[in-house]
């Protein structure tokens, strides 16, 4: 559920703690991937297995940029009543500036969930629009997503919130050291709101590829966030492989 071949997590970790600065360039660029376990916010979104994942972003030397991500998914037909909801297409635009020693990024962010028939649950639709923004100062990052929909399939669930923070550390010969701790509000949902905290090591492989290992944590109640019996808050290790080009 945003923006890889490191989970989605890591990506979004690595992507919020670079320095935001306007590119000398515009660029296009794709990526393709596999992970272990595709955890966004902490939650497996893959029963715990793996998932195919790829991109194309386009970043404007103006500051703005717009993408396209998506990956394989198993929450929404693991939910009993839904049959339709295997893919997980995320479409973001936004403007990444500087001022001072501040860095920032402010952008929408479309999660579609392709023909998903999760109101069939007894929820609604599992599509959700967010919109967030982030500063960055130094090594360290704070990022705010807002719903303006309901969230992920969750009924009355509008104004729901996220807050991120990570700090990231350059330990030399391509290695990149990320922690990270979020807490996910659910408006009139409290059993479903939670904490969740993660430490990624990341490495560039060169030539485009990158490897990630990430050791992820939650304390999401496990009979919210239990599918086809299988807790998808637990702690584990996923390992990543992203290809970008």
């Amino acid at each position: 559920m945003k923006k890889i071949l490191v989970p989605t997590l890591i990506a979004s970790a690595i992507a919020a703690l670079a320095p935001v600065v306007q590119a000398q360039e515009s660029t296009l660029s794709y990526n393709v991937g596999v992970v272990s376990d595709y955890r966004y916010r902490g939650i497996s979104q893959s029963r715990l297995e793996p998932a195919l994942q790829g991109g194309i972003d386009y970043a404007d030397k103006s500051g703005f940029y717009v993408g396209a991500w998506g990956s394989t998914i198993k929450w929404i037909k693991d939910t009993p009543g839904a049959t339709k909801g295997s893919v997980e297409l995320d479409l973001y635009g936004g403007y990444k500036g500087a001022t001072g020693g501040l860095a920032y990024d402010v952008g929408f962010l479309r999660y579609e969930y392709v023909k998903n028939n999760y109101a069939q649950t007894g929820g609604v639709n599992a599509s959700t629009n967010e919109v967030y923004g982030a500063v960055t100062y130094g090594l360290f990052t704070a990022k705010y997503s807002h719903a303006i929909s309901d969230l992920f399939g969750n009924a009355n669930s509008k104004n729901s919130y996220y807050l991120d923070l990570s700090a990231t550390f350059d330990l030399g010969d391509g290695y990149t050291l990320t922690p990270h701790v979020g807490r996910q509000m659910v408006k009139n949902l409290p059993a479903y709101s939670y904490n969740d905290y993660s430490l990624t090591l990341a490495k560039d492989l060169g030539n485009g590829l990158s490897a990630s290992l990430m050791l992820v944590d939650t304390n999401a109640k496990e009979g919210s966030y239990t599918l086809v019996n299988k807790y998808n808050g637990k702690s584990a290790a996923v390992v990543g492989l992203k290809y970008s080009f």
